[in-house]
């Protein structure tokens, strides 16, 4: 199956903007919604918003345990979401429909590297606003050990980090069981 979509030619993009100047439809001005009420900006608001995000510890890691993992096989699907996500949003993602924006490859890295590098990784998505980013962790089984120990890691690392609502092995047209689509929390710059 192809996943190529259809690109409009410019004769096409040239009869889509006529009929929408023919039909009325304007630009939007901004790309905010505008819940009908002024925010408010009083003291209160601002030390709160201060207070948290200097809670935040974004600085190193430690969002994710280093501890003793439970091992996968190389060949095995995984899957993880939020009991609250919607079934058909979880359904999308399992099926490879909703577009991956950025990815990282975890080949070469060591355990500790890998950690810090999907960290890091993830940090940056969330402040970038992304939906689905692919994380390749692979298959290859450790050195020291007989299961595939940054692709179980990376397992446990995306059930604890909090701006993940889900994750899925990817269709084999994106590496299948050696790669993730993780759909991420959408919460401004929080990570």
């Amino acid at each position: 199956m192809s996943r190529d979509r259809h690109r409009p030619d410019d004769e096409e993009i040239g009869a889509f903007r006529q009929a929408l100047q023919e039909a009325g439809v304007r630009p939007i001005k901004r790309n905010r919604a505008d819940p009908g009420r002024p925010r408010r900006r009083d003291a209160s608001t601002e030390a709160r918003r201060a207070a948290a995000e200097s809670a935040r510890d974004d600085t190193g890691t430690g969002r994710t345990s280093d501890g003793r993992v439970e091992p996968v096989r190389p060949s095995e699907y995984l899957d993880f979401a939020l009991p609250d996500l919607p079934w058909r949003t979880r359904s999308q993602l399992k099926r490879g429909q909703i577009a991956w924006e950025i990815g990282l490859d975890l080949h070469g890295h060591t355990l500790e590297e890998a950690r810090a590098e999907l960290e890091a990784f993830l940090r940056e998505a969330a402040a970038e606003r992304r939906r689905c980013v692919m994380v390749v962790h692979g298959k290859a089984w450790g050195t020291s050990s007989d299961y595939p120990v940054i692709k179980s890691h990376v397992n446990a690392w995306l059930r604890e980090w909090p701006g993940v609502l889900a994750f899925c092995s990817a269709i084999e047209a994106d590496g299948g069981t050696g790669a993730l689509y993780v759909l991420l929390r959408r919460r401004g710059n929080l990570a």
